[in-house]
């Protein structure tokens, strides 16, 4: 299988270990596959017998056709194993009803992210091997609070590999920017930024364009390579969950086979949501993908209009992963269903005017498939409070957003559907612990730290174990910037390194 650019209606073509060696094409489009493999029935019967390793390794041979299975078998059983994800990754919780939460949190740190950063560094390493690359690599991130972490943790000590991550110094929460200030590793940095998520994301973006950066890094024996989602060898592993999600529901008899079941994700990016569209292209009997935001709703307005408008006030919300207003991912959808050229398009309006507007029957078509809902501060906290207290389920706030989504999707239906509803779950609730106590309670905790404390205690729930003693961590990394000094910072951790 081989892999062409958003944008380039030539449809020049890459291997696997060509786009996750290089993250973002040449013209600053992402990659998409070719050609979309197909997945039988037989063989998600298959898979229903195997552990998530093997189910990994099996879906990600469809797509990274120049590795191996034995590569991918031996990549996937070390990244998704015993002691990166206790008690097994991806398990499948049911909360009530038909509503189930596919907890994706249960990685070395206690978010989603783990289940793609775990395994694409062993992907990007042997993609150096296989793509004949002498230069290092140095991935470069901007995080909303998770990608950060999980990326660090995925790439600290990997050989020929080095790392640098951005975050908003104000946009993430106190968790999250202790996990990453603590961080350790040889090869690994870390800089807050002044200003939100967007503006480290396109000041990523722009490094990453920018010829004379990559002539100095060239010159440094360096080349970029990003950890995003824009990297295909990032959003490949995410298809596999949903695929295991199925088979569980299979495994446990609460579905028969070819019984479809909506998915519901709480979306920033965009990138976990278009998995699970790749995952129904292939076969999966998917039906509805429910795309869930917080306040910073966008994509809400963008599904239901066909306008795409980041001209708009940026709230900080006590979902912070999924405060964005430039969902990239989203470019990967507009072009398997309008096209190359649309979509180039439609990039060149963002990036020119921050609107643009999909015609009627590109509109029409991700219609079909996608349904948009959001949850306010308020209806968010509510959420996790009814769940807790009616379900006995504890939900961080961005599992939060969803469940609220998916209610207000389950609200639409008719009466008598018994689809089942799988909520993706993207952190653990003590990675935004000070929150989900204050939703619970009413009160907030004495500090941040202390809030996973007091909300195990009152919860009688577990502490998430890469949370635990935090907060006597050394901190390693104290700098911040403005984002129009990243690419001086960049050239200088190069040279450094």
């Amino acid at each position: 299988m081989l892999y062409q650019s958003t944008r380039d209606a030539s449809h020049k073509k890459y291997s696997a270990a060509e786009v996750i060696k290089m993250g973002l094409a040449p013209d600053g489009g992402l990659f998409i596959p070719d050609q979309m493999p197909t997945l039988t029935e037989d063989e998600i019967s298959a898979l229903c017998a195997d552990s998530y390793p093997v189910r990994a390794a099996k879906i990600l041979s469809k797509f990274l056709t120049d590795y191996t299975y034995d590569e991918l078998l031996e990549d996937c059983t070390k990244a998704y194993c015993e002691d990166s994800f206790p008690g097994g990754a991806a398990p499948l919780v049911h909360v009530k009803d038909n509503v189930y939460s596919l907890e994706l949190w249960h990685g070395p740190t206690a978010a989603f992210k783990d289940m793609a950063l775990q395994i694409m560094p062993r992907l990007l390493s042997r993609a150096l091997t296989k793509t004949g690359e002498q230069r290092d690599a140095l991935i470069l991130v901007a995080t909303s609070g998770d990608t950060g972490k999980a990326a660090l943790e995925g790439y600290k000590d990997i050989d020929r590999i080095s790392i640098m991550v951005f975050y908003p110094v104000d946009g993430v929460s106190r968790v999250q920017k202790l996990q990453m200030a603590t961080q350790t590793g040889s090869n690994v940095n870390v800089c807050a930024i002044r200003g939100n998520f967007d503006d480290a994301q396109t000041g990523v973006k722009n490094i990453f364009a920018d010829a004379d950066i990559a002539q100095t890094l060239d010159s440094e024996g360096v080349f970029l390579s990003s950890a995003n989602s824009i990297n295909w060898g990032r959003l490949a592993p995410q298809i596999v969950y949903y695929v295991s999600a199925y088979c569980d529901l299979l495994t446990r008899g609460d579905i028969k086979m070819g019984d479809k079941i909506d998915v519901c994700v709480p979306t920033g990016n965009f990138g976990n949501i278009l998995a699970a569209y790749i995952a129904k292209c292939m076969g999966l009997p998917l039906r509805k993908f429910v795309c869930a935001s917080n306040t910073n709703n966008i994509l809400t307005d963008f599904l239901s209009t066909g306008t795409y408008d980041r001209n708009r006030p940026f709230h900080l919300t006590m979902s912070p992963s999924m405060d964005i207003l430039i969902s990239s991912n989203l470019e990967r959808l507009l072009c398997f269903t309008a096209g190359e050229d649309k979509t180039a398009t439609y990039m060149e309006s963002l990036k020119r005017d921050g609107v643009y507007s999909v015609d009627a029957d590109v509109k029409a078509a991700i219609a079909q498939n996608f349904v948009g809902f959001y949850a306010d501060e308020a209806a968010t906290s509510k959420t996790i409070r009814d769940y807790f207290e009616d379900a006995n389920y504890l939900a961080d706030t961005h599992t939060a957003v969803a469940l609220s989504a998916a209610e207000q999707y389950l609200a639409t239906c008719k009466e008598g559907d018994n689809t089942k509803m799988v909520v993706a779950s993207t952190a653990s609730p003590y990675k935004f612990a000070s929150d989900v106590y204050t939703s619970l309670f009413g009160t907030s905790p004495s500090d941040p730290l202390a809030a996973l404390d007091e909300l195990s205690e009152k919860t009688s729930t577990e502490i998430a174990y890469p949370l635990r003693g935090l907060g006597e961590r050394k901190v390693n990394f104290t700098d911040v910037i403005d984002a129009a000094d990243m690419p001086a910072e960049v050239v200088k951790y190069a040279k450094k390194n």
